[in-house]
């Protein structure tokens, strides 16, 4: 195992004396600034377009945003498998210079409980003051304010984020949406919905803000990079509060279904390594505390914490909008692992079908529009027995083994609920919680009827 220390710096001017916290610590030094004092590895591009619509964000929700950076650096770029004893859990000390040091190290174990429980690892968080020189690092607007909005909605280029825009924009609402991406996949399905809905809803203008943050390969020494990506989310709400802040709006709309927030795991392996928490109810609400501790009159909403994705999609405010085009919406996991797949048609970027984002997609497909016309890696899961020691049916059967023991002791959803992480914030909503976990388990069982999946 090795501990790993991140140090941002602010340019070629931030020389200052960095000591890791450990003397085995291994250092990467990160400059996220180029000569023209202009923010890098995304940030900047996010700056730029503001600018261009008048706006400019405080340096709080600036150096939030680096932090963010910062994480995202340090968990796509440190492998977990030979960096940490467990093939998961490891050690990362974050390095900032902030405008604020004071303010930041006094929110500092909320932050590190906060990353902690997103990710799974073990982290720290060290602030110092930013070097002379660097005062401001938010350009200031060169035009007149022409960005007007009245929230901000997270836009993935998924489904639920799909369907969150469409109803804000049928319902007359008038939302930036902020995107972030790295891959061309994702862009390019970012890119494609968002001139869609632009096309439905001539008269209500909105503003897209896409980000492109990521970092190169070799950037840790001796390190591979990371797909598990759990930290991802922090960043995409440091990008809209960076949004909300600039626009002086007070709502970030964070659309995602009721089971994929709770997450519940679906086996106990599960629980650790491969359960995700990006937008579950303990995380966010310890977002909302880190921008309250900042001053910022910003709080996250998901309007659809007690959907199932099937009830979102029946519910959507433009069904004909929808059933056109959610096939051009994308959910997987990780569409780009087609390129590995012998048959050329095959290797074209799609949903692989088979894990568990593609599983909730397909049922509430079925359930919400009635029929599903996504093309899959597996077009039809019953075709054959699927290998459940393999991916194409390891989720398959998670799901069965869920859905069983959920019929034999269907009391067992109220201790589910509270598997992956404190519900504590929401003590009023655990029947609703919980009303949608057995829901969605369901409709992705009414899928798996007659699916078959077994070791071979």
């Amino acid at each position: 195992m090795n501990h790993h220390s991140l140090v941002c710096r602010l340019g070629p001017g931030d020389t200052a004396t960095v000591k890791p916290s450990r003397s085995d610590s291994k250092l990467t030094e990160v400059s996220f600034v180029d000569g023209d004092q202009r923010l890098g590895y995304g940030l900047g591009q996010a700056l730029d377009q503001l600018r261009e619509l008048g706006l400019r964000p405080s340096e709080r929700t600036i150096d939030l945003a680096l932090l963010a950076a910062a994480l995202t650096a340090a968990d796509t770029r440190i492998s977990r498998s030979t960096e940490s004893q467990n093939a998961w859990t490891r050690e990362i000390d974050l390095c900032l210079p902030v405008a604020e040091p004071k303010l930041w190290e006094g929110l500092a174990p909320l932050i590190v409980t906060t990353l902690n429980f997103l990710t799974g690892d073990r982290w720290g968080v060290r602030f110092r003051a930013r070097p002379k020189g660097i005062a401001a690092l938010a350009p200031a607007p060169t035009k007149l304010r022409t960005a007007t909005a009245d929230s901000v909605c997270l836009f993935s280029g998924g489904l639920d984020s799909f369907i969150g825009a469409i109803d804000l924009l049928a319902d007359g609402k008038a939302p930036m949406l902020v995107s972030h991406y790295w891959d061309g996949i994702t862009s390019t399905h970012q890119t494609y919905c968002a001139d869609v809905i632009a096309k439905r809803f001539p008269k209500q203008r909105f503003h897209h803000l896409r980000a492109r943050v990521g970092f190169p390969n070799d950037l840790v020494d001796g390190s591979a990079g990371e797909n598990t990506l759990r930290g991802r989310s922090f960043l995409f709400f440091a990008l809209a509060a960076m949004a909300a802040d600039a626009l002086g709006v007070g709502l970030i709309h964070v659309p995602e279904n009721g089971l994929i927030s709770l997450n519940v795991p679906l086996d106990p392996t599960r629980l650790g390594a491969l359960s995700t928490r990006t937008t579950h109810p303990f995380y966010m609400a310890r977002f909302d505390e880190i921008l309250d501790g900042l001053g910022l009159p910003i709080r996250l909403e998901n309007r659809y914490r007690f959907q199932t994705k099937g009830v979102m999609a029946k519910n959507c405010a433009d069904a004909a909008l929808l059933n056109k085009e959610a096939r051009h919406t994308m959910s997987c996991s990780s569409p780009a692992k087609a390129r590995w797949a012998k048959d050329e048609d095959a290797r074209q970027p799609k949903h692989c079908g088979h894990c568990v984002p593609c599983l909730i997609r397909r049922a509430a497909m079925v359930e919400g529009l009635g029929a599903d016309h996504t093309p899959y890696q597996i077009p039809d899961l019953r075709a054959k027995v699927l290998d459940s020691a393999k991916a194409e049916g390891a989720h398959v059967r998670g799901f069965q083994i869920a859905l069983s023991r959920l019929a034999k002791k269907p009391a067992r959803a109220k201790l589910d609920i509270h598997r992956p992480g404190p519900l504590t914030d929401h003590p009023g909503d655990l029947a609703a919680y919980e009303k949608v976990y057995v829901d969605g388990l369901q409709e992705v069982g009414r899928l798996l009827k007659g699916v078959r999946a077994r070791p071979r």
